[in-house]
């Protein structure tokens, strides 16, 4: 015998083959977890902040839409009530009070008018809380007088003298020069009280003869948007700030204001000059994005960088009818959202090192343990190669290598024993890899058989694009003899009224004539006539409603969503299975009941659900059909399957399928939706048709599909998928 020579084959230690391997496998699956943890908590970062930035940025939108719409409310109240003749305004004292009342139902600053004689009134809060009356006259200096007042709105006493001229002031000018309602400018100034930045409102008003009164105004304080700004759940880790178009901050989530104090003396800052870091960096790279801020005209979705840390940012429009042209911004900085991701991580990272080093630890002492045993077997087969068949191998602790020492013991035993045995031996050895091969010759064979049903699985899955096809194909030749089976018709007739007025308008008897219609049997043929051609076009509409159910059955070109009447799906399903409801020899016909709710259309794959509708339908037609060929006693109750729809709610429809058949053990229910599990014979199901049921809805359409039987009374299945995917 010749001996391979071990040096030429690249042999490892039984040590690392063991050890290596574990300890790879442990690293290679806890980082991949960890990483696909991590991706997946990246994407799902992006969506919580779009959702959250959309959120945060309708709710904006909203609160601009309701708060900055009351003060033109009021102006248009005032000004309605003072054409109508219910305010005059030569009635100082009583618009006063009226404008005061108004003070204690609205959230504004101030409410007044400006006459075109110069006088005006007003009622104000300029600390905030407390509500005053302003009341000037046309003769200046010194001409207005501003009012305490009890809490009845009357005047008690004068707080202060001012100046006022209505003809200089932009409050009384631009809305009159304008002739229409309008934002007039933003008013700031540094009071006792605190900042007073206001935008104010201006109308134009008119008696009951359209004649120029003056104008009514109302101011709405914009720091209170900041107030509303800070509130916002995203104000916790993110900015929101509201900008003009020149840049000029209108309010901010922040705590640093939107204003600065030069001299005692309030002054707007930019965006761009915010103290607040987020709201300046925002702003620049916004304003550097798009040249500036006017060119942005519709919502922009951006991640910007600052300082390595993206940020998600929302930039919308919004204006009114009145003149304001504002842009909402909201940032959102992603490691907000990424903060437990990261730690997460992090652990994942110390959890893989900790089970790397200790499964070498456990790897190496656990080969250590197997390895020395093998190592005194290998030691008595060098032996035993050498001719020293005196070996006996010493009994090990583990019970795979103990039988493997009791093994090589009782070789060895034997061996000495078997020269004289070999040839039994020998003959022995060739039965078993005959028998052997027999065994493998019959799983070859099941294995085709296997491939063969798979195959024919394949084919039969095709059925759908050819069955589309089919009816695509037979629909145009249908429809054109359907068409023309009209014009057949008007034809029919028109011939036979010229022949009826072609034997009345000549009775002569012509002998050749009369033995032909005698031969052709004449009246029978015009009445025959007659009939063929409503039961061809009965016969040619039968063939289209098939072919209308075979394409909305199939839809097999919609490979997207699509909003459909679930109905007409069901229905169309019910056509092609009408042929199995008839009544047959060997079973009754099968009811079905229906029990259609209000539903709106919903979003699905039309053809997929069909599918699922078609399986379980199948389903409860077998499980009908073999209940009623086992039982022999005639009174047993109609076979009936109920078809019941329902709106759980807005968003949720629900479709129930129920039969009144055998049922089904709680052994059989909890498999039902196993692949290839079935409780049909050979060659009639494969036990892949539920399993698919079930992936359709609830993987494809994030639905439910549950399965509710009891032995005896019925199976019902019900399919939940939301409208809206």
């Amino acid at each position: 015998m010749s001996r391979t020579d071990s040096r030429k084959v690249k042999a490892f230690p039984l040590q690392l083959v063991l050890i290596i391997p574990f300890t790879v496998q442990i690293f290679g699956a806890v980082g991949l977890v960890g990483y696909l943890s991590f991706k997946n908590g990246r994407q799902a970062v992006n969506d919580l902040a779009d959702q959250l930035m959309n959120r945060t940025n309708t709710i904006v939108q909203q609160h601009l839409d309701a708060y900055l719409s009351i003060p033109h409310k009021v102006n248009q109240i005032n000004a309605d009530a003072i054409a109508m003749g219910l305010l005059n305004v030569r009635d100082r004292q009583t618009i006063a009070k009226y404008f005061w009342k108004q003070m204690q139902a609205y959230d504004l600053t101030y409410i007044g008018l400006g006459l075109t004689t110069g006088e005006g009134l007003g009622a104000a809060r300029y600390d905030g809380k407390t509500v005053t009356i302003d009341d000037w006259s046309a003769k200046l200096p010194n001409n207005g007088r501003n009012y305490t007042t009890n809490q009845q709105g009357d005047r008690l006493r004068i707080n202060n003298t001012f100046e006022y001229n209505n003809f200089k002031e932009n409050w009384y000018t631009e809305p009159m020069k304008a002739g229409k309602p309008i934002w007039s400018r933003i008013y700031t100034w540094n009071s006792p009280n605190g900042a007073y930045i206001t935008a104010a409102t201006g109308r134009p008003i008119y008696d009951a003869n359209q004649r120029l009164l003056g104008m009514v105004g109302a101011d709405i304080h914009l720091l209170k948007l900041s107030e509303f700004l800070r509130q916002l759940d995203v104000s916790h880790f993110g900015q929101v700030f509201i900008l003009e178009r020149d840049g000029t901050l209108i309010a901010n989530s922040s705590k640093q204001e939107t204003f600065v104090l030069v001299k005692d003396e309030i002054k707007r800052i930019k965006a761009t000059e915010s103290p607040d870091l987020v709201v300046k960096n925002t702003a620049k790279q916004i304003e550097a994005k798009f040249t500036g801020f006017q060119s942005i005209h519709k919502p922009q979705k951006l991640q910007l960088q600052f300082e390595k840390d993206t940020n998600f940012v929302y930039v919308t429009p919004w204006h009114d009818q009145y003149g304001l042209d504002w842009l909402v911004v909201v940032s959102v900085p992603e490691k907000a959202f990424m903060a437990k991701i990261i730690t997460n991580t992090q652990i994942t990272v110390l959890l893989c090192l900790g089970a790397l080093i200790i499964a070498t630890i456990i790897g190496y002492l656990t080969s250590r343990w197997v390895i020395q045993p093998i190592l005194r077997i290998n030691l008595a087969s060098q032996a035993m190669a050498s001719g020293d068949l005196e070996q006996t191998v010493k009994i090990s602790q583990i019970e795979e290598l103990n039988t493997l020492a009791q093994s090589f013991n009782y070789m060895a035993e034997e061996l000495r024993q078997s020269f004289t045995a070999l040839e039994n031996s020998k003959a022995e050895l060739e039965d078993r890899v005959e028998e052997r091969t027999a065994e493998l010759k019959t799983a070859l064979s099941e294995l085709k058989r296997t491939q063969a049903q798979v195959i024919q699985n394949e084919k039969m899955s095709s059925l759908g694009q050819l069955v589309a096809g089919v009816a695509h194909e037979i629909n145009n030749p249908v429809n054109f003899i359907h068409g023309n089976i009209v014009h057949l018709s008007e034809y029919t007739q028109n011939l036979v009224s010229i022949l009826n007025l072609y034997q009345e308008r000549h009775p002569t008897e012509d002998p050749e004539i009369q033995a032909l219609a005698e031969e052709i049997d004449l009246e029978f043929l015009i009445e025959d006539l007659q009939k063929i051609l409503p039961s061809m076009t009965m016969g040619t509409e039968r063939i289209r409603n098939i072919v209308l159910s075979l394409r909305n059955f199939s839809r097999m070109d919609e490979a997207d969503f699509k909003a459909v009447n679930i109905h007409e799906g069901i229905e169309s399903t019910l056509l092609i299975l009408q042929y199995r409801l008839k009544d047959k020899p060997e079973s009754p016909g099968i009811e079905v009941i229906r029990d259609y709710g209000n539903l709106p259309e919903v979003e699905c794959y039309p053809g997929q659900l069909n599918q699922v509708l078609m399986n379980i339908l199948v389903n409860a037609i077998d499980a009908l059909e073999e209940s009623s060929v086992n039982s022999q006693n005639s009174t047993v109750q109609k076979p009936q399957i109920t078809i019941r729809t329902s709106a759980c709610d807005s968003r949720w429809v629900e479709i129930a399928i129920a039969d009144n058949g055998p049922g089904m053990s709680e052994q059989v229910k909890n498999r039902i939706f196993d692949p290839f599990f079935t409780t049909k014979p050979v060659g009639k199901g494969t036990g892949m048709g539920m399993a698919i049921s079930y992936q359709i809805i609830s993987e494809k359409h994030h639905g439910k599909l549950d399965c509710f039987s009891t032995p005896g009374e019925g199976t019902e299945f019900r399919i939940q998928i939301p409208v809206k995917q």
